[in-house]
Order: structure tokens, then C-alpha cells, then sequence
């Protein structure tokens, strides 16, 4: 199995890799290791049949040339001296001169180049790794990772069984050009055995645009008992009083997930705190934005917790937030893993208005549905759980049931009959 990421909270992975190893499979799971992280080792045993191994995230090109500027610096001189005294090796010589101040330029401004480079390394690395492995199947979690499968699977003397696991809409999703991600994907699917879509409206918009129906396993949580797990003490941690409600957004901090919105809520939010759990790209940019809201006192930021520990945290919440815009269709299909783990936590949740998550909501009548781009919208539906305090029970109640109907105990089955129609 191939992952474009480090392996440190894919909770998807992570149960998929689990289910496959508890029912006998041999599973190897290839992930990145970021160059000089001493916090995750290159190989991991999780069980005796589950094991990671890690790539280093970088290029041996510029590695090289960084470890070796000086000697680049040093060939630079040489070669003005040689410019100067052999006058009939000039034109070879400018060239080769010429080509070392580009290869400097590439280490100061060319950071597309750079990335290029790095993730070409990091694919050719991962290719060779996954090669040398005697498999039956290859895995891939998303696109990223698809073409090394594909070379591993079918560019063999004797091909192997190749699964795509499209955990996002790759042709319709923030930072994505779809227009040249779509014949990417079209041609790359010609080589894949079984493609996995994490809800039914993700499949039906694949069958329109490829023609096909891909198979569905669901992104649920998996199945515990939240009255298992000790307290975190949040109000603890961020020193406020025990009889504050927390108000929770769990998970990771990006745009489009309309986590703005919520500092811009508070404003009309009678009370609580609003608390952040985890890391991302915008984080910076909320810290700012929660800084300068009158608000700024309610509102606070936690670091990633891992994945165990979690639930700790989940449990101490009054609320959950789950509310994406509708800035792509990879937004408006998702069925995310914290709604299933606000649901595993016991507590309501606060939820966008988009067709899987809302069809949860409603059906098991654990929480509101809103329009994730209003702030008041949000805010009237947490006032009206504060002020129904028999509004906000019944929809707590209801979530030991809905736990049972949604969770990877029961949904990892439609994963292990995948594989064993894989092997028949």
C-alpha cells in the first residue's frame, strides 16, 4: 500500500491497513518521512502483520548540490582562473560555467523546480521500494500515488491486482486543476482492478464522468465506547472554568472548511468557547483573524492530537463542527471522518447543509443542519441548543444509537469481501 503522506493521523489508512492485517493479509504500508524528523522511524512494526516503511521526502540532486555548495563555489573560481590562462577552453568552459550559476540560481529561486525535483525522487524511491516487494495486490491512496502502483502492479513479468483509493474528488477539489487532472486520472484508470470511493453520491458523479461505478466503503470511525476513554480536561489546559461549554472543531485546519465563519460566529454565540484541535495550513491566518475578534477570549487553538487519543477530547465537547463550504465538488460529497467521530463521542454536531453529511444528520436527528457560509445561521443553531436543553438531549441520546449503524467494525467488511473478489 502507497501513501503521499507520513503516516501520523491518516485514520483511513490506518483502519484499512489494520483490517487487512487482522484478517491474515501481510500488509506493507509505504509512507513519506520527512529528512531529519527523528519523531517516526524508517520501519515500523504495528503488528505482526502490518509494517511501514518510510521514504525520505526529498531529492538527492539538490541534496548533493547543498551539502556540496562550497565545492560548486570553489569549481566556480577554478573555472574563471582556467578562463584567464587556457583561452582555447573558454567555450567549453563558459558552458560548464554557465550551467553551475543555473544549478545555484535553482537552490535560490526555484522553489517549483525544487518541489519537482523532490517529488520526482520521492516517486522514483517509492517506486523501487514498492518493486522489490513480493505482493499480490498494490494499493494506492489517491492519485499521488497511483502511477507508482501502477508500475509495481502491471509493469512486470507477471501482473499484479491494482486497487485506486480515491479518497478525494481528484478532478474537482481546491489547489487541483481539474481540466488536467481528468485525462491524468482517465488514462491511469485503464491499468486499475478496483477503485474505492469513500460515499454513493462520490460514485455516482464517477460513473458519469468515467463511465463507470466504483466500489464504496465508507470513511466511518471506528466503533468504541467514548465512556472507555479518560478525560483530556480541556478546561484544564486552556484555564477556564469546568462550566463552559466547548464548543469543538476537530481536525485539519484548511481553507474551505469554513472555520472563519465559526471566529466570526462567535460574536453571536451566547456562550462557550469555540476550540480549534489540530494543524494546517490556515492556522496562522485564524490565529489572526481570533485575535482581532471582540470574541478573542472564547476562542482557542490546540495542537494535532493523535489519533488515540482524540476521543479524550471528543467526549469533554458540547458540540461538534462539520461545516464545509461549497467552494468544490470534493467538499459538497464528503462524508468526513469527524462527523463519525463526533458521533462516536456522543455529542451533537453543528453540520452543513451538503448531501451525505446532512442525510446523516437528519436521518438520525443528531444535530442541526445550517448553511455553513452564514455565521449567524451557525450561531442561532448552537443558541438553540443552549437555550433546548431538551432539544440537546435528545439528539446526545441519539447518537449511541447512530454509532452502531455507522462505524468501521461494520463497514470493514465491504473492504475484506473487495479483496477477496480481488483474489478469486
Amino acid at each position: 500500500m502507497f501513501v503521499w503522506n507520513f503516516y501520523t493521523n491518516d485514520a483511513r489508512v490506518k483502519r484499512e491497513c489494520t483490517a487487512l492485517s487482522e484478517a491474515g493479509y501481510d500488509v506493507n504500508l509505504i509512507a513519506l518521512k520527512k529528512p531529519k524528523d527523528k519523531t517516526v522511524n524508517n520501519f515500523q512494526k504495528i503488528n505482526e502483520n502490518f509494517k511501514v516503511s518510510r521514504i525520505l521526502k526529498q531529492s538527492f540532486v539538490l541534496k548533493f548540490l547543498n551539502e556540496y555548495k562550497s565545492l560548486s563555489i570553489l569549481t566556480v573560481i577554478f573555472i574563471n582562473f582556467l578562463l584567464l590562462t587556457l583561452s582555447f577552453l573558454k567555450k567549453i568552459i563558459a558552458l560548464l560555467f554557465i550551467f553551475l550559476i543555473c544549478l545555484e540560481i535553482i537552490l535560490i529561486i526555484g522553489k517549483k523546480i525544487r518541489t519537482f525535483l523532490i517529488k520526482l525522487s520521492t516517486i522514483i524511491r517509492m517506486t523501487l521500494q514498492g518493486y522489490k516487494k513480493n505482493t499480490t495486490i498494490f494499493h494506492a491512496n489517491d492519485l499521488n500515488t497511483l502511477p507508482q502502483a501502477i508500475i509495481c502492479a502491471k509493469f512486470r513479468f507477471k501482473k499484479k491486482k491494482l486497487v485506486y483509493d480515491s479518497h478525494e474528488v481528484q478532478t474537482d477539489r481546491t489547489g487541483y486543476n481539474g481540466k488536467l487532472v481528468k485525462p491524468i486520472e482517465k488514462f491511469l484508470l485503464k491499468f486499475v482492478d478496483c477503485m474505492i470511493v469513500e460515499n454513493e453520491t462520490r460514485a455516482q458523479y464517477n460513473l458519469e464522468l468515467y463511465g463507470f461505478r466504483p466500489s464504496v466503503v465508507h470513511n466511518y470511525s471506528e466503533f468504541y465506547n467514548i465512556d472507555n476513554f479518560s478525560n483530556a480536561n480541556i478546561h484544564q489546559i486552556l484555564d477556564i472554568d469546568s462550566k463552559e461549554k466547548i464548543l469543538l472543531y476537530q481536525g485539519g485546519i484548511q481553507k474551505g472548511r469554513g472555520l472563519d465563519k465559526l471566529i466570526e460566529a462567535m460574536e453571536f454565540i451566547k456562550e462557550g468557547h469555540l476550540v480549534f484541535i489540530g494543524d494546517g495550513k490556515e492556522k496562522n491566518f485564524l490565529k489572526k483573524k481570533a485575535k482581532n475578534s471582540k470574541e478573542k477570549k472564547r476562542i482557542h487553538f490546540i495542537d494535532k492530537i493523535s489519533l488515540d487519543k482524540l476521543p479524550s477530547y471528543t467526549k469533554e465537547a458540547f458540540i461538534g463542527f462539520q461545516v464545509l463550504q461549497n467552494v468544490c465538488f470534493n467538499h459538497y460529497s464528503a462524508s468526513s471522518n469527524k462527523l463519525f467521530e463526533y458521533i462516536m463521542g456522543g455529542i451533537p454536531v453543528i453540520a452543513c447543509d451538503f448531501p451525505e453529511i446532512s442525510k446523516v444528520v437528519r436521518k438520525n436527528e443528531i444535530g442541526i443542519v445550517i448553511n455553513s457560509h452564514d455565521c449567524k445561521e451557525i450561531a442561532n443553531a448552537v443558541n438553540k441548543l443552549i437555550d433546548n436543553n431538551i432539544l440537546y438531549q435528545t439528539f446526545k441520546n441519539n447518537t449511541i444509537h447512530t454509532r452502531k449503524l455507522y462505524n468501521w467494525e461494520k463497514e470493514k467488511i465491504n473492504l475484506l469481501n473487495l479483496y477477496s473478489n480481488l483474489l478469486n
